[in-house]
């Protein structure tokens, strides 16, 4: 009886330690929207460039500041729905959502993602596109595999999926959007899926 009950009180410590060093509300849910998001807003930006611009997307024309646009409002949606499904969850949860961990969470996830995109509009400035997309998901994917440490550890499988999309996209330029659309819509909600049916459900 008394191994049993210290067996339990090094589980509960286990468990103590890890919610005191992750953070483990993440929605499920906001992925798999995220993910619709994104598919939404990829049909939206295939329909402009083949109705507007002959399917060639050019950097002064109209066509491509309302890709940009489309672009913007797909990550503020999907920003805006994780944060406000995982703090919902966090309170429901009675976890703290704004803490140490939290922040180690947000840097180790927005260094790597700011860099990138600081990098991607770099080069398109200078004129050079064609391997947006595939850079867009290696960043996207580093910024997730270097956050997973404070985090549920599944979501280093994502960044690595997303890695790998992005460098088979970097050897197919001219397919790069439909890796894009995989990566950032297709894989997003099968992840949700996923999270959702295995820590959200019950």
């Amino acid at each position: 009886m008394s191994t049993e009950k210290y067996l339990n009180d090094i589980s509960e410590i286990k468990n103590l330690m890890s919610k005191s060093s992750r953070f483990i509300s993440l929605s499920g849910i906001s992925g798999i929207l995220a993910g619709i998001y994104a598919l939404i807003g990829a049909g939206y930006a295939y329909w402009l460039v083949n109705s507007f611009s002959y399917g060639t997307l050019m950097l002064d024309g109209k066509v491509f500041r309302l890709v940009l646009l489309d672009l913007l409002i797909v990550l503020v949606l999907s920003v805006g729905t994780s944060v406000f499904l995982t703090t919902k969850r966090a309170n429901k949860n009675k976890e703290s959502y704004w803490n140490a961990t939290t922040k180690n969470l947000l840097a180790s996830f927005l260094i790597p993602l700011v860099a990138g995109g600081l990098y991607i509009l770099i080069i398109l400035s200078q004129g050079k596109y064609g391997r947006t997309g595939a850079l867009m998901l290696i960043f996207y994917g580093v910024a997730l595999y270097n956050a997973s440490k404070h985090t549920l550890g599944y979501i280093k499988y994502l960044g690595l999926i997303e890695i790998c999309l992005g460098l088979i996209s970097a050897l197919f330029p001219g397919l790069g959007f439909w890796f894009w659309v995989i990566g950032f819509g297709f894989m997003h909600i099968i992840y949700g899926v996923f999270m959702y049916f295995k820590y959200e459900k019950n």
